[in-house]
């Protein structure tokens, strides 16, 4: 089991490719307003590829499948020291960087929202580890849940109520702005871009 951030990370992104690889249709409906699985699955590529160049500190060209980017991040993220380096991270700051621990919390929690997210979209259980969400509970109740939320094109939807006694994956979902029950026959995805 994941007793680190790093290896949370990894264990977190193998899970996902494990999902990835049990797509038969790319044009399921996802948790994501208007994504289809093809294009949740091109965003975790690219967001792969994103933090691999933040945490190398080189432009990394386009990476052809989601395997090939699972693990290109995961072997950046193993670098010596990445979690002290700077990583630029142009979609969330133009000009900030971020501490390397700080910027992987932040990919840890993507990639545990959007593994859920494959996983509802396909019907297959998700299960994650308690070490792991004990590291991405903090960082998804440090998201802002601000009016940058209602824009067109927010990272996240606004938070959804905390019933009594939610378990921590259902926590971080509904800190997200996701639906734990999705999906309902009686309402579409809930809104949220990635």
């Amino acid at each position: 089991m994941p007793t680190d951030l790093i290896s949370a990370d990894a264990a977190t992104v193998a899970a996902t490719v494990e999902l990835v690889a049990q797509a038969s249709s790319l044009t399921l409906p996802t948790p994501c307003a208007g994504w289809d699985l093809g294009a949740l699955i091109a965003h975790m590529t690219e967001q792969h590829r994103i933090f691999a160049s933040a945490a190398l500190g080189v432009q990394i060209p386009s990476v052809r499948t989601y395997a090939a980017a699972a693990e290109l991040v995961t072997s950046a993220f193993a670098a010596p020291g990445v979690l002290d380096r700077p990583f630029l991270l142009p979609e969330i700051h133009p000009s900030m960087t971020f501490p390397g621990r700080q910027a992987i919390g932040f990919h840890l929690v993507d990639y545990v929202v959007h593994g859920w997210d494959v996983a509802a979209t396909l019907g297959v259980p998700y299960v994650v580890e308690p070490d792991v969400l004990a590291l991405a509970r903090p960082i998804a109740r440090a998201v802002p849940d601000d009016a940058s939320r209602q824009a067109p094109d927010a990272a996240f939807a606004p938070a959804r109520p905390l019933p009594p006694g939610v378990s921590p994956l259902d926590e971080i979902l509904l800190l997200l702005g996701r639906d734990p029950s999705w999906p309902k026959l009686s309402e579409g995805p809930v809104k949220n871009e990635a």
